[in-house]
């Protein structure tokens, strides 16, 4: 039999900080370690993202110079003018 309980955020927070600071520490690597996976999960949606972009606009993001890139990105964030084709 599984039982659940549902506790708030503030509940969370208080059980954590009665914790010894070894076993605070075991949870806030969990945490980040989670935090970290998450964001590497992005990072590769979003180049996923920008290199059909490029592929797009007949680029290859691969090949880029990290100055071609970085004039890419601004070219994107700055969608009033054209992208120049490198």
């Amino acid at each position: 039999m599984n039982l659940t309980i549902e506790l708030t955020t503030e509940q969370i927070i208080d059980l954590i900080q009665q914790m010894p600071p070894e076993e605070k520490l075991t949870v806030l690597k969990a945490l980040a370690k989670e935090t970290t996976a998450e964001r590497e999960e992005r990072m590769k949606y979003a180049e996923s993202k920008v290199k059909k972009l490029c592929a797009e606009r007949g680029l290859d993001w691969d090949t880029m110079t990290d100055d071609e890139r970085l004039y890419f990105i601004d070219d994107i964030v700055h969608e009033d003018r054209e992208c120049n084709q490198f």
